[in-house]
């Protein structure tokens, strides 16, 4: 179990909760926090995180849109759940998945 802010993480079981309420992700919202928890307030580039979901499949895009898509997704329904932004933008750089601002 991985306690993450108000989201209790299963990994075993790919389940996530936020207090005793289950919350729906997809496979690759799935991959993506635990990609963000597991590297807590690191910038994670979208290169990064495109080749952590994609692997080498990530090389073949021109774009990251897929991965601004996915970062959105995740995060509207964990905000929706929690009333808490844990993502943060650092312009230029990537994405950070902070606690510290949100406790």
């Amino acid at each position: 179990e991985i306690d993450a802010g108000q989201l209790r993480i299963f990994p075993d079981s790919r389940q996530v909760f936020v207090k005793d309420s289950p919350l729906t992700l997809t496979r690759k919202e799935f991959d993506l926090l635990i990609f963000f928890v597991s590297n807590p307030e690191r910038v994670l580039t979208k290169e990064s995180i495109a080749e952590h979901l994609w692997g080498d499949f990530a090389d073949s895009s021109d774009s990251f849109d897929f991965v601004y898509s996915q970062i959105k997704n995740l995060r509207h329904k964990i905000f929706e759940k929690t009333g808490i932004d844990y993502f943060q933008n650092v312009y230029g750089a990537g994405y950070t998945f902070n606690l510290k601002s949100n406790s």
